[in-house]
């Protein structure tokens, strides 16, 4: 996600890299102050988090000695006590996970909706937002689902060096991964079976209309929580369905499976997750169906 969304900030403001490869470690309080010392931006966009959520459910027994706290939770506390020095605001990306999905509203979770996090992942990342929210500080919390994009052609393999500014070309560090329309996409097209759930509901998010809505957010100087999702939910199989279509790919590759059988032995998931995004489209920010992002990636 944030290769790309900072690709996208970089066209209007002057971005900075800060990342492992460039000597920051969130974990580590002490790498932390050149961000408030070497660079007079006034925001710090924290997009660092263990997001693997079947690794994260491993680290719970560890509780904060496990790397999904230290990551998620004591290193949004140090980020925290680094952006207080220099008085920068934090903007924070969360999930769509913090809910539960068992009682969701029709029109959706709206930003005013009481998490209730099911798996080890989405609590740490919820402890995280409400560090954001109690630290005094200005923020933008921004809740997304399930990122997607179009193929990436411009990262080099050069990593760059410590708060190294964003340039078109990208940071070779910040390959983006393989998101599940790219992973459900490369399936079918090299005729490989896909056991897609019929019982989870999310809302897929094109990552171009992540960048532009956080664009718009910081030009007109917003706080609070944001949903930046899409305009479109549905199942992992109707997902599947929708791109086999798009693209003439072999629909008979595409089974049906269940939560229960799919995640079988690991973190539980919750089920409806449709989120509402009124809140940002009453600002004018467009954000697309999945419907409509399939058409960006097909260009």
């Amino acid at each position: 996600v944030g290769s790309r969304v900072n690709e996208i900030l970089s066209e209007k403001y002057e971005v900075f890299n800060f990342s492992t490869n460039s000597g920051i470690d969130i974990t580590q309080a002490n790498t932390l102050k050149n961000i408030s010392n070497d660079i007079e931006h006034p925001y710090i966009i924290l997009y660092a988090a263990k997001t693997d959520v079947d690794s994260c459910e491993k680290d719970k027994e560890l509780k904060e000695f496990g790397m999904a706290y230290k990551i998620n939770v004591l290193g949004v506390q140090n980020v925290v006590e680094a952006a207080k020095k220099s008085n920068k605001k934090l903007i924070y990306i969360s999930t769509d996970f913090v809910f539960d999905g068992k009682n969701t509203p029709k029109a959706g979770y709206t930003e005013e909706d009481q998490p209730h996090p099911v798996n080890w992942y989405a609590q740490t990342k919820y402890k995280g937002e409400e560090i954001i929210r109690n630290s005094g500080l200005p923020f933008l919390i921004i809740r997304i689902a399930y990122p997607y994009r179009q193929d990436q052609t411009s990262f080099t393999k050069k990593s760059p060096a410590f708060g190294t500014p964003f340039t078109k070309g990208g940071w070779g560090d910040l390959r983006p991964k393989k998101d599940f329309t790219r992973a459900l996409l490369a399936r079918l097209q090299n005729n490989l079976p896909i056991a897609a759930i019929t019982d989870h509901i999310m809302t897929p998010t094109f990552i171009d209309d992540i960048g532009n809505a956080l664009d718009t957010l910081i030009s007109e100087k917003q706080e609070g929580i944001f949903h930046i999702t899409g305009s479109q939910s549905l199942s992992p199989y109707e997902a599947a369905m929708l791109i086999s279509e798009k693209f003439n790919l072999n629909k008979s590759l595409i089974t049906k499976t269940t939560r229960a059988e799919f995640f079988k032995g690991r973190a539980p998931r919750p089920f409806n997750l449709t989120m509402n995004n009124d809140k940002i489209q009453k600002l004018g920010i467009k954000m697309k169906s999945f419907t409509e992002g399939l058409k960006e990636l097909g260009r």
